[in-house]
């Protein structure tokens, strides 16, 4: 309720061409190792039991324009992102975007979000087959099967321009499996999409070629270049959990019941939004965007004695568009080696090794 009243407040020029944009991603948090947890959550595969960390799965929707929290879904470890999508969505209204990246770019999805009013916009998964070729053909037989020449299973419409186009996407035959078979039967037989590809020509990226999909159309109301730099901003999500997990330390949480676990992630999402909303008064004040003020300096603003003091004494941070930094760790991790096997099983081997001295 809180994000949902902050963003109701922001200006009509804070939104993306007349669009409020949400931002959805999935990720993990590890919790202490207990039965109950285990039982509930699960955890990753290739661990042994007694030698991992239960796992919760939470699928997150952000604001764009304040970064704020909108909703958050907890559930096993072994849980599909998709499956928790229209949960997320019911706080959406006619007209929003919500952007993701390919983990979140299928045909129900993008079908279910056009069926709302809303409009979806996504990296193309990479099973994907993509043709810029106009008038291409398509298979006869929508079965990748059948398929042997790679054709892509979509109905070539209009050209918009060099690597932009507009085509229909047929519905599959076979459902998704986090989906039932009542909620597919009501998905449309066929969906219109825009596709497009660009060139990322800034030294220093991982990424030289990506390939979207939308339910954005027109090329003069939405053009390339501005889904493009649209896309870009999808990074924010990916800083907005850093911020939750790395800073405020929610990646590793404290309690040891389900119940628990619950109450402290929504603690977690509470005090996010809350700092939030200080990032958003302090930005407001110095007349700068909301993403140039510290959310670490705005945390220790709030948590200081005198909070409540003057929002400019936040940091402003410098513009830096096209920084970047190598995926490294400098602190030295310990020379440990991995828990592979149950601690009793170690605890007995050193006790062996004890007799046998």
């Amino acid at each position: 309720m809180v994000a949902a009243k902050l963003r109701a407040t922001t200006a009509e020029s804070a939104q993306w061409l007349g669009h409020r944009v949400w931002m959805i991603d999935g990720t993990g948090v590890s919790m202490p190792d207990v039965p109950e947890l285990q039982n509930h959550f699960g955890q990753p595969s290739g661990q042994r039991p007694g030698c991992g960390f239960p796992v919760a799965h939470l699928v997150m929707l952000f604001d764009l324009t304040t970064g704020m929290l909108l909703r958050v879904t907890t559930s096993p470890l072994r849980t599909y992102d998709m499956s928790k999508t229209a949960h997320l969505a019911r706080e959406l209204e006619p007209g929003d975007i919500v952007l993701g990246d390919r983990g979140f770019c299928s045909y129900a999805h993008l079908s279910m979000l056009q069926t709302r009013g809303n409009h979806g916009f996504f990296r193309m998964h990479q099973k994907q087959i993509v043709d810029f070729t106009p008038g291409r053909p398509m298979p006869t037989k929508l079965s990748y099967a059948a398929n042997p020449k790679g054709l892509p299973h979509s109905l070539w419409v209009r050209s918009n321009g060099q690597l932009d186009h507009v085509v229909i996407w047929y519905k599959p035959k076979q459902k998704p499996k986090w989906m039932t078979q009542e909620e597919y039967a009501k998905l449309p037989a066929e969906i219109t999409v825009r596709e497009l590809r660009y060139q990322v020509k800034t030294a220093g990226f991982r990424v030289r070629v990506i390939t979207l999909v939308t339910t954005l159309l027109d090329p003069l109301i939405y053009p390339k270049m501005e889904l493009a730099t649209l896309y870009r901003r999808r990074w924010e999500i990916e800083l907005n959990i850093r911020h939750m997990k790395i800073t405020m330390k929610m990646d590793v949480l404290h309690c040891k019941t389900v119940d628990g676990v619950m109450k402290e992630l929504t603690m977690y999402a509470l005090a996010y939004n809350l700092i939030r909303s200080v990032m958003y008064e302090s930005a407001t004040v110095q007349n700068v965007p909301v993403d140039r003020i510290g959310f670490l300096d705005a945390f220790r603003w709030l948590a200081s004695p005198i909070a409540g003091g003057d929002l400019r004494d936040i940091l402003v941070n410098p513009s830096r568009p096209d920084r970047i930094e190598p995926r490294v760790i400098k602190r030295r991790m310990k020379k440990f080696p991995l828990m592979k096997t149950p601690r009793p099983a170690l605890r007995k081997r050193l006790l062996e090794k004890d007799l046998v001295a």
